[in-house]
């Protein structure tokens, strides 16, 4: 199932492509795992509303994805800096009370959002043309929601030993699975979203089983622990504490789509929501195999911050903030120069409105994402160090500071209101890029230095920031 990595002697470059690529891989079928039942969906008969329908759901999805981050996110630093200190028994605690609240959340999730899914769903900017679609996929989707929260919440804990390839094997079991099940349901069994929704929630499931079957194996470093399957509350919220900045991330991200979708349908009707469901997934190809590298890079700063070896920390952060940069870089030009192409891949080319205005729409919506490199690979380093508290003021920064009062404002003051609405995008992630990246320097400057190496590992010992 693969092999660990000595994350403390290794040579940090050839560490960082061992731990990165298949965690980038894993980001990119990630990337496909949920770009492709927009793709499928966007191919049939009624594709346009049903895209928007699609969009409507995605908030959704993005929270139970959060939840699933609160304790995977929030964990895995820990165990990977206990086990820097030598403290495999504390690391095997933190992972067995993550397990427990991620069965938790999975049940507690499921009852409210199908006790309560259309006002939910009305809320996120369905209509009447849209509710239908939307009822159908959230309702099947939900579900599933444990599935979800185990495979994504849990796998973490895997690439924080050091078996990034494993972790890498949990993603493309799923996505694969997901991508020959689509069309079946879909096309051949003529289910629709609803196909699409039962797709991905079984392709979730045996993602799910092959975690668990790696975590109480005996190949793992660290292993689910029966005694410690009883939360302990000072343990779930050490993991909370960290785990709060990346859920906020994602529960934010769902303000956005929520923003985005009730401006959109007031100023451009369901060709804007399905526009921007189709720009939300091409950003996804920037972001997410970004955000794979810094995922990568996390174990071997957390693991030498816990262990002191703080010129291991910085040539780490070198190379994961010059390799974000020229790839945001990089990727949103490509998608810009050749943004019909990119739109068409989710829409027919008969769909002449749709496949104009997100054309149009992509090179306004991207802009700022040549720089959105430098934000991830400074805010996920936080996360590695530790710092809960500002890895948390930076993910507020972006979303809920600047871009969702941008949404709003900007059609206040300017004549054309849906161009206004998506140039909230590119304002808001230049100015919390140059913020982040300033802010990280500083710290940088006081903490990561040389001046800084003595006695570092004794300060770390003492206990992270809270």
């Amino acid at each position: 199932m693969g092999a660990s990595h000595d994350l403390g002697k290794e040579k940090i470059s050839k560490l960082l492509i061992s731990l990165a690529v298949p965690s980038i891989i894993s980001q990119l079928v990630n990337l496909l795992y949920n770009m492709v039942d927009r793709i499928f969906i966007g191919k049939t008969s009624e594709g346009e509303l049903a895209m928007a329908a699609m969009g409507v759901c995605l908030p959704m999805i993005t929270i139970v994805g959060a939840f699933a981050q609160l304790m995977g996110a929030g964990g895995a630093p820990l165990c990977a800096i206990k086990m820097g200190q030598g403290d495999n028994d504390g690391a095997e605690k933190t992972m067995t009370n993550s397990f427990s609240m991620l069965l938790i959340n999975g049940v507690v999730l499921t009852a409210l959002v199908l006790l309560f899914r259309e006002p939910i769903l009305r809320l996120f900017g369905a209509d009447s043309q849209t509710i239908g679609y939307a009822l159908s996929y959230l309702s099947i989707y939900m579900a599933g929601t444990i599935f979800v929260q185990i495979t994504l919440g849990m796998n973490s804990y895997i690439t924080c030993q050091g078996f990034a390839k494993t972790g890498m094997l949990t993603v493309m079991i799923g996505a694969v699975l997901n991508i020959i099940l689509d069309p079946v349901f879909i096309f051949g069994l003529d289910m629709g979203v609803a196909g699409a929704a039962l797709a991905t929630i079984i392709s979730q499931a045996v993602s799910g089983i092959w975690v668990l079957v790696f975590l109480f194996g005996r190949k793992s470093i660290l292993r689910i622990r029966r005694n410690y399957l009883k939360p302990s509350l000072r343990v779930v919220g050490a993991i909370a504490a960290l785990g709060i900045s990346p859920f906020i991330m994602q529960t934010t991200e769902s303000l956005v789509q929520i923003s985005f979708n009730t401006q959109l349908l007031k100023f451009g009707g369901n060709i804007a929501v399905g526009g921007i469901t189709i720009m939300y997934s091409l950003m996804t190809f920037i972001t997410l195999p970004m955000s794979g590298l810094a995922q990568g890079a996390a174990p071997i700063v957390s693991y030498n911050y816990g262990a002191g070896k703080l010129h291991r920390v910085r040539k780490t952060f070198h190379l994961t903030i010059a390799s974000c940069f020229l790839f945001s870089f990089i990727a949103s030009c490509c998608i810009m120069i050749f943004s019909r192409e990119f739109a068409s891949i989710f829409v027919k080319k008969e769909a002449a409105e749709i496949l104009d205005f997100t054309a149009r729409s992509l090179r306004i919506f991207l802009v700022g994402m040549t720089l959105f490199g430098l934000q991830i690979a400074c805010q996920n380093t936080f996360m590695a160090l530790g710092q809960a508290k500002l890895s948390l003021l930076m993910a507020l920064l972006r979303k809920v500071i600047l871009l969702v009062p941008l949404i709003y404002i900007l059609p206040l003051v300017m004549k054309n209101k849906v161009n206004a609405v998506l140039l909230a995008e590119p304002i808001a992630d230049i100015l919390a890029a140059v913020t982040t990246t300033v802010c990280f320097l500083i710290f940088y400057k006081h903490k990561l230095s040389s001046k800084n190496m003595i006695n570092e590992k004794e300060k770390n010992n003492a206990g992270i920031s809270k």
